[in-house]
This record gives structure tokens, sequence and C-alpha cells, in this order.
């Protein structure tokens, strides 16, 4: 569990080359393997890797631990993962696209679109906005919450169709807070762009962001269980063990799915994720004005995502200790893996990949904390602390955010 892996590459296109020898990055290159060996050291997890890409330092990656316990194969940041959540992004800016396109109204009701889909428990389906879907402020619950408490085999292999996804998290008990993280809202939203278009979430992704962003490693599993091409195995402890002791590693790697859907069922690869970003955040997506709608925020719920996080529109807007704010998405998935994919001041993309998801506060706190070494290790100067922008403050649609 303690094998290191780095390797530096040629930056991406359109990355200046970085400086023959730079004390600085050389640092923060090994700040950024310590942090990734306390995730796989102190804290156990099987494997950790991250992927970084910026104008000074160039294109590099590091990996500390096994990919797959059972043979010992290192971590590699190339290989693909189940990138959970962060599906919600690729479905939100296609959701923008067609907002930007004039055939889909942020502020209309969903009903417009989907007449009778939402209704019953005291839902107002008359109110509730795409833009709300897209900030989880609709006030609906979470399907997945109907899956936690449940054996893992009872559903791990099912396949289970959008509608069916929604109608289980209208039957569970309204949020009582005005902020909710729901995997429900993006699956409407898959729903919407379906009916506006006529194409599923999943071509419309494929077609307007997969290909034309060349990223060979993102694809849609369906109900294919097995993750295509070099991957990670992942892992998750097994709920079952006596009080008091640790419970066993299962392997998680096959796993149905679509209970994620249009918010949670994509593969891909840090390389990958890093170009999403990177590409939706330097405006090659999205018209500057319908960026700058993705990145109006409310705060998020700290006990759903971290202190200080604030939420856009398939969007998470996160304080950097260094100052400044990353801008990006993570995701879990229940059979182990964890990504993350965030983009911070200066343009430097960070993409970081798990198998295996912390079970601690502490170890949730030191994956964070890889994240803020990843951004701030090389800094010499303290980026200003600007607030992103309040969904409250509507007086200008096109005022770009930090």
């Amino acid at each position: 569990m303690a094998s290191v892996a780095l390797a530096l590459t040629a930056p991406s296109a359109g990355a200046a080359a970085p400086p023959a020898s730079s004390a600085g990055c050389d640092a923060a290159r090994g700040a950024v393997v310590g942090s990734l060996g306390t995730l796989t050291q102190r804290h156990g997890l099987a494997g950790a890797a991250v992927e970084v890409v910026d104008g000074r330092c160039g294109q590099w990656r590091a990996a500390r631990g096994v990919a797959d316990l059972g043979t010992g194969r290192p971590m590699n940041a190339k290989d693909r993962l189940r990138i959970g959540s962060v599906s919600k992004t690729f479905t939100a800016t296609v959701v923008v696209q067609l907002a930007a396109e004039g055939r889909i109204g942020l502020d209309a009701p969903v009903e417009r679109y989907l007449p009778g889909l939402i209704r019953g428990n005291g839902h107002d389906r008359r109110t509730i906005t795409v833009r709300q879907l897209l900030q989880h402020t609709s006030g609906l619950p979470d399907h997945v919450e109907a899956f936690v408490d449940r054996p893992v085999n009872e559903w791990r292999y099912r396949h289970f169709e959008p509608r069916e996804l929604i109608a289980t998290a209208l039957r569970l008990p309204r949020p009582d807070k005005k902020w909710h993280y729901s995997t429900t809202n993006t699956v409407i939203a898959g729903l919407v762009v379906e009916k506006v278009t006529g194409r599923g979430i999943e071509a419309e992704v494929t077609r307007r962001i997969i290909e034309p962003l060349d990223l060979r490693d993102t694809y849609w599993p369906g109900d294919d269980t097995r993750i295509r091409g070099p991957h990670s195995r992942s892992y998750f402890r097994d709920a079952d063990a006596p009080d008091g002791t640790r419970s066993p590693r299962v392997d998680g790697t096959e796993w149905n799915v679509t209970f994620g859907g249009a918010g949670g069922a994509l593969v891909s690869a840090p390389s990958d994720v890093g170009r999403f970003f990177g590409a939706l955040l330097g405006g090659k997506l999205l018209p500057a004005r319908w960026l700058a709608e993705m990145k109006r925020t409310v705060p998020a719920d700290p006990d759903r995502l971290w202190p200080g996080a604030r939420y856009g529109l398939g969007l998470i807007a996160s304080p950097l200790e260094c100052g400044g704010w990353w801008w990006g998405h993570g995701g879990t998935v229940p059979g182990g893996h964890r990504a993350l994919g965030a983009v911070g001041p200066g343009g430097r993309s960070v993409s970081l990949a798990l198998n295996e998801v912390p079970d601690t506060d502490r170890a949730e706190e030191d994956f964070h904390a890889v994240v803020n070494t990843a951004f701030c290790a090389d800094r010499t100067e303290r980026a200003d602390r600007i607030e992103p922008t309040d969904r409250t403050d509507r007086t200008d649609h096109a005022k770009e955010t930090p």
C-alpha cells in the first residue's frame, strides 16, 4: 500500500510548457504526493491518484497505494473509474446549453416540459423550476436515501428507470432545509433534456460534450456492471460488521449504476474530468453569460457537502485556504469510487480519484486537504477571497464571478 508513482507529461494543448527546473513546482508535487500518502497510509484507503494541469508547472500525475488489492497493481492516475455525481455537471451543462439556444427556460416550471411528473406529498409542481433542479433548491427528496439502508445486493445489480427513481423519491419525507442535495433533481433534468431534444441525456452529453472534447475514457455504461478498459477496482466496507470493529472491505467494482442515471452514472478518468472542467470554466462549452448563470450560487448545507461550499447550476464553489475559490464537482458511488474535478485561480485544474471512500471525519478532511494542497502548495501570493455571486442578487445576469 506504500507504492508511489509520479509521472511528468507534456502539458495539455494550449498550456504553456513548464520551466526546465522549478523549485516551487517540485515542492508542490512533493506536497501533493505526501497528502495522497496520508490517505493511503494514515487512513488505510486502498489507492489515491491525482492529475494536475496548469501553464506554469505543466501536466503531471501522482498516485499512492494500489488499484487492485488482489494483484497489488499500483494505483494509476490514467485509470478509469466511476465518477458518480461529477455526472451532474455534464448534465447541467447540456441543460444550460439548451437554455442558451432558447429551447429551455431556466426559470420555467418543470411542469411545462413534464406535465404531471411531480405530484403528491405536498409538492407544488407549478412552482418547481428547471433552475431549482440544477441548484438543489427544488425541495425534492433524494431517491438515493431510499437505498442506503437496504441490503446492498437487493439493488446493486438492478436496472432502474428514471421515472421509477422519481416515484421513489416522491414517497420520501420532504426535506426540512431550503438547500437539499438530491440526485433526483438531475434525473428529472435529464428527462427535460429528452423531452426537448427527442434524445436521451446520454446521447446529448455524448454529442455535445464527450465527442467534441475527445473524452476517450468517458462513457455511459448503461446496464453494464463492468468498467471497460484499464480501471482501478473499487472497495467499500461491509456494513454488517460487529459493533466496535472495522468492517472488512468488499469489492464494489461491478455495479449497475442506473440508480444514479443522469446524476451519477458516468465512467471517466482524471485526465478527461480535468479536460471537461477546463473547457467548461474556460468558456469553451457555453457563452460567457450562460457560464455566469451556472456560477450563481447559494449556500450549500455543510452537512451534505462541507463548510463554506456554495452551489450553482451543477457546480460547486469551494473556498481555498490560500484564498480564492475552486469551481468543480465531486462524486461518490456506493461501490467505493470517488472523483473530484476542479479549476482554481489561474486556471489550474486538479482531478482526484480514490478507489475507496473515506469512512471517518478526519479522513474526509484529509481528502479535501489534497485538493487544497494541489492548488495552494506553490502559491506565493494570496488571492482575494471574493464570495461567489449569490442567486438572490438578480440585478446583473451577465456578471462573472471568481
